[in-house]
């Protein structure tokens, strides 16, 4: 099923799902509204599936038309193009495309074991140095070690992305400096401070009752790695270019599981303050296990209107309370939770706001935070330069192993900006 097949079923899906919404209200027959439920509950698991093919076919069609223009760029092009005795204007030297070529090909070399000569080793090295620069990183080693192509780690850094909203810079605030050193981070809550009515004539106290009063956080750089990922020497020299795609994804995934949850929850001392941990109370539910609409709609209303309206103000929660929030309607019979439109670029909502799923934010059970809510753009995530990648092969010979490092920290700057749901204790 191509691109446009798929965008087609999933519209002819929201439309029949739609219906289905419209059906509960106006029908009496109790048997008759459970089916029509029923129905609108497996068009959304079949949307959800809908979702990641398609999701799966965008991703495909953009590597195959990056290896396209990457063969066009790599085919004859009918001979020299300069003039007899004239130099060639652009001389000898290569493009920058023709030098990240040629070195993710010497690179290839040396992952499969190749032996190396010195003008392929000066390649490297040259490669190495340029992406050091600007990944602003320590790179390769004597011992076999070698600098992932910047293709390669780009797509790692986008995979982090996809994979938990917490290093989306859509979703949180995201900085990157070029060191570890601990960064002063000032905070100031002046929400309290107003102004008083003014006498003609009168004096103004001046006795620093109304002082904007600052504090500080400080964010540091904690450590994370992937361990080694190994594979075969064969499976190597058989698909290095499928090899590249896979670590990417491996790499990526690994790196987001362990830096989302850190960044969600934390983990404990030495580690991030989590979003959730650093939010502060919003609502308090009635049960253990259950949501009510009322308390979805109190628990927004507990965040100050002033952060509601940012543009990033936003939802998140594991994706089993979604199934949970999808089934809860307000006192008019409306569904809280609104389909968006994928084509038309519109994101889900509840309660008219956008919302990530985070499945590092506690399910709901007794005593968990299930939800929280808020201006996201309030958590700053602080990385330290790039992910870091080691490439060895004699460690592992025949084999080859890469690692993946990162370094970050995380802290809300204003806790009334970000609040949690917090479930009644058992």
């Amino acid at each position: 099923m191509t691109l446009q097949e798929l965008y087609e079923k999933r519209g002819k899906l929201v439309a029949e799902a739609r219906e289905l919404l419209g059906k509960t209200e106006t029908e009496t027959d109790t048997s008759r509204i459970k089916e029509f439920e029923d129905r609108h509950d497996a068009i959304m698991s079949e949307l959800d599936g809908l979702d990641t093919k398609i999701a799966r076919e965008e991703r495909t069609a953009k590597f195959e038309k990056a290896e396209e223009e990457r063969r066009a760029r790599n085919r004859p092009t009918g001979g020299n193009i300069s003039a007899p005795g004239q130099d060639d204007p652009a001389g000898d030297e290569p493009t920058a495309e023709q030098r990240s070529e040629e070195y993710r090909q010497v690179y290839a070399r040396a992952m499969c074991g190749a032996d190396l000569t010195s003008e392929e080793r000066s390649i490297l090295n040259r490669g190495a140095i340029r992406m050091e620069g600007r990944a602003q990183t320590v790179g390769t080693n004597s011992q076999g070690g070698f600098t992932v192509p910047t293709t390669l780690m780009a797509e790692i850094a986008r995979v982090m992305k996809d994979w938990g909203p917490m290093f989306d810079t859509d979703v949180c605030r995201v900085i990157t400096t070029p060191t570890g050193n601990g960064m002063t981070l000032p905070t100031v809550d002046d929400t309290a401070k107003g102004a008083a009515p003014h006498t003609e004539g009168g004096a103004v106290t001046d006795d620093g009752g109304e002082d904007v009063v600052f504090g500080q956080k400080t964010l540091g750089a904690y450590a994370f790695d992937t361990e080694w990922i190994r594979w075969s020497w064969e499976l190597d020299t058989d698909s290095i270019f499928g090899m590249e795609l896979l670590l990417s994804d491996l790499l990526g995934e690994r790196l987001a599981r362990k830096g989302n949850a850190q960044l969600t929850i934390g983990g404990g001392a030495g580690a991030p303050n989590g979003i959730v941990t650093a939010s502060g109370l919003g609502v308090t539910a009635a049960a253990t296990a259950a949501l009510a609409a009322d308390e979805i709609i109190d628990f927004q209303h507990s965040v100050n209107a002033a952060y509601r309206r940012s543009p990033k103000c936003r939802w998140q929660f594991a994706d089993s309370t979604l199934k949970a929030i999808r089934k809860l309607k307000d006192g008019d019979g409306n569904y809280l939770w609104q389909m968006g439109d994928v084509r038309a670029s519109a994101p889900d909502v509840l309660l008219g706001k956008p919302y990530s799923i985070n499945d590092d934010v506690p399910a709901i059970a007794a005593g968990a935070t299930p939800m929280i809510f808020g201006d996201m753009s309030k958590y700053i995530v602080r990385k330290v330069g790039s992910v870091m990648t080691i490439v060895a092969k004699e460690r592992f010979a025949p084999d080859l192993g890469i690692l993946g490092l990162m370094r970050l920290d995380g802290e809300l700057s204003d806790a009334n900006a970000v609040k949690h749901l917090k479930m009644a204790a058992a």
